[in-house]
């Protein structure tokens, strides 16, 4: 088994959306777990890296697409994949550092935390409404809820192979990695913004050395 890690650092609020609200206190309640801590999971940033890599991949030049798409099939699989065509690379929850977590659970283990506050302390409340394009003000009924993680909060989620990737495998997800800028409900309305970053199991950002490859290979293959 190989690991890499995928570290995730919020530049803006961030909405995690799990698709339900409070009643009474927000329209849009921010994916946690049971201590309080906000988190996005495994299959949501899988498919957002391999939207990225599709995206990149579709602009090369005609004669090296159709090898790099391969590389991404192998790396995130095929839609009904079956045995030999599943994604090499399983991707665990981006959660808050380990000892974080461990040292908030025991608190609350011990009743001097409880999760609501936990939840308070690593998250906000925020409110938007639609306006009117011809009146200027706000439609009635249109004002909305949402809780956001905070800015600056870092998150980290494993990436696992079965066996060791290949150079070409690592740079598609190093491009991709790079190429993730805006995560979560709300991304295309100014929340989420992201920097991200690609590590091996020590914990040394191997980011750039990858992008380099990636440039590497593409001339050699072209």
């Amino acid at each position: 088994m190989t690991i890499y890690q995928l570290k995730i650092k919020l530049l803006s609020d961030t909405t995690f959306g799990r698709g339900d609200g409070v009643a009474g206190l927000i329209d849009q309640e921010v994916e946690h777990d049971s201590s309080g801590f906000p988190y996005l999971r495994g299959r949501t940033l899988k498919g957002l890296l391999s939207e990225e890599c599709d995206n990149l991949i579709a602009v090369l030049p005609p004669e090296i697409c159709s090898e790099w798409e391969n590389f991404t099939c192998i790396l995130f699989g095929t839609p009904g994949s079956v045995q030999g065509t599943i994604a090499s690379m399983h991707v665990g929850d981006a959660c808050l550092p380990d000892d974080l977590r461990e040292a908030v659970a025991f608190q609350i283990k011990k009743k001097t935390l409880t999760k609501t506050e936990v939840l308070d302390s690593l998250t906000t409340i925020r409110r938007q409404t639609a306006i009117n394009s011809e009146t200027g003000i706000a439609d009635k009924g249109s004002l909305r809820s949402f809780r956001v993680a905070i800015r600056e909060l870092e998150f980290k989620a494993d990436l696992l192979f079965e066996t060791q990737p290949s150079q070409e495998i690592l740079s598609v997800l190093a491009v991709g990695t790079l190429a993730l800028r805006r995560i979560g409900s709300g991304r295309n309305r100014g929340r989420g913004y992201v920097r991200c970053t690609l590590h091996d199991d020590s914990g040394v950002e191997i980011t750039p050395s990858y992008i380099s490859l990636f440039g590497k290979i593409q001339e050699k293959s072209a």
